[in-house]
């Protein structure tokens, strides 16, 4: 039996590498390719390809497409498209106005059809679709993201293993959640990717992280908390229900423009909520207990969030209008600190960084930002001196071993003894410190399943993010680059967070790992948090947010044609 337990101790960290290199390899296969979604035809002859969904028209080197016409504005004009694959048309403050079909543009933008002029100063233009024939020659030459089954059949394995070494050492009370739970895990895993599979869907790299996460999150709820591991569950299914459900939502960015508002209230509501009659546990007011059970509504909030901060074509009209945006971030700092919760106020203010640096470039503006919050800080350190004393302990762990840095020089001990390979699931003794499974998770991953497996998921966090950079590159829309770089900036930061502070590099601000900590409420905001990955996928078929492209180039002039003919006889 040593012999067993040694060697499917020594398998576990195989089978996570396998997985996260094949993995890595579908995902840096996912290349920055730029997509043709239609063609403005220019007075010379020749057409322009809009490879974005919002596209700038204008005088500007820079701009989506560039006229060198003196009679046309630097900035003079944006083509957005929207649902359906339809198109509008903006006017962007120009001198000489802009038209479609001799109609002025508004201020309210004006639908534009293929075959339809778009007159920028009486410079003019033509929209144009892409031909089938060019979608079909794309279509063969895109890269076919890596087959999943591999990757789902070493996962399985890996998640049978761990479930069979926690069936040995928790109490027999908890056997048939145990099982249950595990099983509940991999039929969500197999039937999600068989559906969206049978629905043409293509790519689940970025889900198939997140399922291996989960996996080691009931592993670490199993040893620590096996009571809980029904409520983890549950807390998976309905982040899963969210990640599909979001992303779908996604589809249709009219709709994400018109409920950022909503989602900005949302964010400051929920954070308000927590203020006004939270709890407080582990030192911040940020819980909230309703029928028995707890949940942070500071998780959802951060959702909120980044859907409120990216869903803006602002940019494209001002793109140094930040003023809303920095009130938004305001008030959610100001709340998280009157909370005391500054591990996820740190968590905010990142998040923010990456926002307003995607939307403005402007470095000077975000360096003003920085200071004003370093003197904010000052300022709060001054008016609340017990903030500074949390952080005493900071780099004096091991000094402070029985006191403020008990916590740390635990956890550094425990991922000591776990080694390479770990002494095994549910061996371990972290879990009996407070916050063993949740602010120091990443020590008692060490512990009982070793630092390479500990470090493998650190990679994870990181893949995602790497990813979400490569597709920003050619990106569909400025949306769907902003969100995703924030969500996967946001649970990097929460990583790095997590991971240093438990082993005392940073101060320890009481923030989960994401997809591993025990806790319903961060589960079900990283699982959120992932259908903005996933809407920034450029890959044919990998984002269930992008509706599949049906063939339109080869019928639309007859389609302009018969509008045409209409007109002439209602005429």
């Amino acid at each position: 039996m040593a012999w067993y337990t040694l060697g499917v101790r020594m398998l576990f960290p195989i089978l996570a590498a396998l997985l996260l290199i094949r993995l890595l390899r579908g995902l840096m296969k996912a290349a920055p390719k730029g997509e043709v979604w239609a063609y403005l035809s220019l007075p010379n002859g020749s057409a322009q390809p809009l490879t974005h969904w919002e596209n700038i028209v204008g005088r500007l080197e820079i701009a989506d497409v560039t006229l060198n016409y003196p009679v046309v504005s630097r900035q003079h004009a944006a083509l957005i498209r929207e649902e359906g694959d339809s198109w509008r048309a903006y006017d962007l403050g120009s001198k000489g106005g802009t038209a479609v079909n001799g109609a002025a543009v508004g201020a309210g933008g004006q639908a534009i059809q293929f075959g339809d002029v778009l007159s920028l100063s009486g410079v003019e233009t033509v929209l144009l679709p892409v031909s089938d024939q060019e979608t079909r020659r794309r279509q063969k030459r895109d890269e076919k993201p890596v087959s999943p089954w591999l990757s789902l059949l070493l996962l399985t394995l890996f998640q049978l293993l761990a479930l069979f070494e926690l069936l040995r050492v928790v109490e027999e009370a908890y056997l048939v959640p145990l099982l249950g739970c595990f099983l509940l895990l991999m039929l969500a895993m197999w039937a999600y990717v068989l559906a969206m599979t049978g629905m043409g869907r293509t790519g689940f790299e970025p889900e198939t992280i997140a399922f291996f996460l989960t996996t080691l999150s009931l592993s670490v709820t199993a040893s620590s908390a096996p009571q809980g591991l029904v409520k983890q569950t549950a807390a998976m299914g309905m982040g899963l229900v969210l990640f599909l459900v979001l992303g779908f939502f996604l589809r249709d960015l009219g709709r994400v423009r018109k409920v950022r508002w909503v989602m900005a209230a949302g964010a400051v509501g929920l954070l308000s909520l927590s203020l006004a009659v939270g709890s407080v546990k582990y030192g911040a007011a940020n819980w909230i207990s309703l029928f028995g059970l707890s949940f942070q509504p500071s998780e959802v909030a951060k959702i909120c969030y980044i859907f409120a901060g990216a869903a803006t074509l602002e940019r494209l009209f001002h793109r140094r209008n930040l003023g809303l945006f920095m009130v938004l971030t305001g008030l959610c700092l100001g709340c998280l600190a009157l909370m005391s919760d500054f591990g996820t106020a740190a968590i905010f203010f990142a998040t923010f960084l990456v926002i307003a640096y995607l939307r403005s470039g402007d470095f000077a503006t975000l360096a003003l930002v920085c200071g004003g919050a370093v003197f904010a800080l000052m300022i709060l350190v001054s008016i609340k001196p017990y903030v500074l004393r949390r952080f005493a302990a900071w780099g004096h762990a091991w000094e402070q071993a029985s006191d403020g840095g008990f916590q740390q020089a635990r956890t550094m001990s425990a991922a000591a003894s776990g080694g390479l390979i770990g002494v095994g699931p549910g061996q371990g003794w972290l879990h009996q410190v407070p916050a063993g499974d949740t602010d120091l998770v990443f020590g008692m991953l060490c512990e009982e399943w070793g630092l390479l497996i500990g470090l493998l998921a650190v990679a994870c966090v990181v893949a995602l993010a790497v990813f979400a950079v490569r597709c920003g590159r050619a990106s569909r829309s400025s949306f769907y680059t902003i969100a995703a770089c924030a969500a996967t900036g946001l649970l990097v930061v929460q990583t790095a967070l997590n991971v240093l502070g438990a082993v005392d590099i940073l101060p320890l601000t009481g923030v989960t790992f994401p997809f591993v900590s025990n806790g319903g409420s961060s589960m079900l905001a990283s699982w959120g948090l992932l259908a903005f990955v996933k809407a920034a996928d450029t890959r044919s078929g990998a984002s269930f947010a992008i509706r599949a492209q049906k063939a339109h180039g080869a019928n639309w002039l007859g389609n302009v044609m018969q509008r045409k003919g209409g007109s002439h006889e209602a005429n």
